[in-house]
């Protein structure tokens, strides 16, 4: 790809690498990055979100082979230079002045990066959530957590013959699908001995944004119960009020809502496919423990941007080649790659990647094409006798360890 066929005159940027291998001054690459500069490699990053490797296979699972894709959902931010405040403002107070965030999709079938936004840190979550609707498509599954909760954009999505599942956010009227009766929760959960329900509901109050889907409620042991009444009150305490008694009451369960089908999805299910969410809190932990994204001491906004852009794209980089060989090995023999082995691993190589890049991009092409499966062998994840993973859990259920590898051999 080339500064022309993404359509940048910039004399400058065709001529960085040049500059770089000459060895130029912090100070005369720091007056490159302008305006211009941040617009080329956004345009490289959208460039990279596009390409796709034809040998990518769909991860094959019995609880997600109704879907399409899945689709997982998230955002980080971080602090960044407070003189930067006037294009990314922070939350300021006790908060930091300045601050970015990061929004990106991550398809888990395909082990995929399909979209990313660069916004400011004050940016709500709930905001974003308007736009869900436009990345989702038929029969695919949009797993979200509370902070992306609107009812509209839920209703959107099951109008659009699509999947969602979502934590229950507590304060949403309930009402029976069958009666029309206003469900009063504490009281329903309160008279049930067992761990795992599910009731039918509408929820919302107004004609136009109610959402018809399944109310999942899984019963937590006493000291997972325990532990979230202590951060509810801790919160509280911090926001000077009194805990809410129906929050402390239902820290006893785990409450979902759905409009997947029974059939597709069992109630007791439904937590291990929630828990999909974590893949993406993992490329946020990579993003930052390794590509170091939130590491930046910087006041020139355009250099900031070139940064992070760059680091997402090197990111867009390795979840490709993770998907690729993830794929295959779980299909083939059902083993996994270790996405925090592999960014590892990369990161080991960085400085031999680049100068093989800045020799010759053909040259790199051919290093990382040998070495790349070289890697591989040391980043597959090892089996642990005392748990199994998110993938054996929807693959077998709910077996025993030793079950799962009986099958899985």
């Amino acid at each position: 790809m080339t500064i022309g066929q993404l359509g940048i005159k910039h004399p400058s940027l065709a001529t960085m690498v040049d500059a770089i291998k000459s060895r130029i001054s912090r100070e005369a690459l720091h007056q490159r990055f302008t305006k211009s500069s941040v617009d080329f490699i956004h345009r490289c990053a959208k460039y990279v979100l596009k390409q796709k490797i034809t040998q990518t296979v769909p991860i094959k699972a019995k609880l997600l082979k109704h879907f399409n894709r899945v689709m997982i959902v998230d955002g980080s931010s971080w602090a960044v230079d407070s003189r930067v405040a006037d294009m990314f403002p922070g939350a300021g107070g006790a908060g930091s002045a300045a601050g970015c965030k990061v929004q990106a999709f991550y398809e888990y079938k395909r082990g995929e990066l399909s979209f990313f936004e660069l916004t400011a840190g004050t940016r709500p979550d709930n905001n974003y959530s308007r736009q869900l609707n436009n990345h989702v498509k038929t029969n695919d599954l949009l797993l979200v957590d509370l902070g992306y909760f609107r009812l509209q954009t839920l209703r959107d999505i099951n109008t659009k013959g699509a999947y969602f599942l979502s934590r229950y956010p507590i304060g949403v009227s309930l009402f029976d699908a069958e009666t029309g009766s206003l469900i009063e929760l504490r009281k329903k959960l309160s008279s049930l001995p067992g761990d795992a329900y599910e009731f039918s509901v509408v929820m919302g109050c107004k004609k136009e944004k109610k959402v018809r889907c399944r109310l999942i409620c899984l019963r937590v042991s006493e000291e997972a119960a325990n532990k979230r009444r202590r951060r509810v009150r801790k919160r509280a305490k911090q926001r000077k009020r009194a805990p809410n008694p129906l929050r402390l009451a239902l820290c006893d369960w785990t409450l979902m809502i759905t409009n997947i089908p029974e059939s597709w999805l069992t109630a007791e299910m439904a937590r291990p496919l929630y828990s999909l969410r974590w893949q993406i809190e993992l490329f946020f932990k990579q993003l930052k423990s390794v590509l170091c994204i939130h590491h930046s001491n910087t006041a020139n906004v355009h250099r900031l941007q070139c940064e992070i852009y760059g680091k997402l794209i090197m990111a867009v980089f390795i979840h490709r080649i993770h998907s690729v060989f993830n794929g295959c090995l779980w299909n083939s023999r059902h083993r996994e790659v270790s996405m925090d082995k592999l960014y590892k691993r990369i990161q080991e190589r960085a400085f031999v990647i680049l100068r093989f890049m800045l020799i010759s991009l053909p040259k790199a092409c051919l290093y990382l094409a040998a070495e790349i499966p070289r890697l591989i062998k040391n980043c597959i994840k090892t089996r642990q006798p005392s748990r199994k993973t998110s993938l054996e859990i929807l693959e077998y259920g709910m077996k025993t360890q030793t079950e799962v590898y009986q099958m899985a051999v």
